[in-house]
C-alpha cells in the first residue's frame, strides 16, 4: 500500500512534465511560424509611363521629415558650395545637421555610379532600377549630370518583385541568378505568360503581353527593355 502511495505523486509529476513539454513545443512552433511569416519580404513597384513624365524643373524635393536648414543657411564650415551643390542640398538638410555630410552622401552615390558604369553599364543601370544607390536621381541631376543617360535608361525598366501594369514588350533580366523566374498575370490572376522555359540557359528574357495587369518576378534583380 505504501509503495502505491509513493508511486502516484511520481506518476503525476511525470504527466505534468510531459504536458508542460508539449505546451512549450506548441507555443514555440506557433511563434516560429509567425516570425517566419513576418520576416517574409515583399516588394511592389509601380511602372509609370516614363515617356509622359516631364523633367523636374523645381527644387529637389525634401528627402527628410521635419524641419530643414533654410537655403540661406546652407554654408560649409570653410569655403563655399557651388550652385549645383546648393541645388542638391536645398530642402535636404535636417536641422542641426552639417550640410557637408549630406553633400558627401550624394557625392559618394555619384562616385559609386561612375565606377560601376566604367566596368559594366548594365550593372550601373540595374543598381539605379533596383534603388541600390541612395538618392541617385537627385545626385545625378545636380552633382554628376554626365550620368543622366544611365538614369534615363533606368527609367524604362522596373525592379524585381511585382510591377503593376507594365508596358507590353520584351524585357531582359539584369542578373545571372539561375533561380530567376517570372509570370505575366492578367485580370483575375490569369497567367498570360511565364518563364523561363524548363532547361533554358543563358540570360532570362520575358515577354509581357498586352493586357498584363501584374508582372511578378523573383530573384531577377531588375528588368530593362530587350
Amino acid at each position: 500500500m505504501r509503495r502505491s502511495l509513493h508511486r502516484r505523486p511520481a506518476a503525476a509529476a511525470a504527466v505534468l512534465t510531459a504536458l508542460l513539454t508539449l505546451s512549450a513545443c506548441s507555443s514555440g512552433s506557433d511563434t516560429s511560424d509567425g516570425a517566419a511569416k513576418a520576416a517574409t519580404p515583399t516588394r511592389s513597384a509601380a511602372v509609370p509611363d516614363r515617356q509622359a513624365e516631364a523633367e523636374p524643373t523645381g527644387p529637389t524635393p525634401s528627402a527628410t521629415r521635419g524641419p530643414v536648414v533654410p537655403d540661406a543657411e546652407l554654408k560649409p564650415v570653410t569655403g563655399s558650395f557651388t550652385k549645383e551643390q546648393k541645388e542638391y542640398l536645398s530642402g535636404r538638410v535636417p536641422k542641426n545637421t552639417d550640410p557637408a555630410a549630406v553633400l558627401q552622401t550624394g557625392q559618394e552615390s555619384c562616385q559609386r555610379l561612375e565606377r560601376t558604369a566604367k566596368r559594366d553599364k548594365d550593372a550601373a543601370v540595374g543598381a539605379l532600377v533596383a534603388g541600390d544607390i541612395p538618392d541617385a536621381e537627385a545626385a545625378v541631376n545636380h552633382l554628376c549630370p554626365a550620368q543622366k543617360p544611365l538614369l534615363a535608361t533606368a527609367k524604362t525598366g522596373f525592379p524585381d518583385g511585382t510591377a503593376k501594369q507594365p508596358k507590353p514588350g520584351t524585357y531582359r533580366a539584369l542578373t545571372t541568378d539561375p533561380s530567376c523566374t517570372w509570370r505575366a498575370l492578367g485580370s483575375g490572376g490569369k497567367v498570360l505568360a511565364s518563364g523561363p522555359a524548363l532547361g533554358a540557359e543563358g540570360p532570362v528574357r520575358a515577354t509581357v503581353p498586352a493586357g498584363t495587369v501584374e508582372f511578378v518576378s523573383s530573384s531577377c534583380y531588375a528588368w530593362l527593355p530587350a
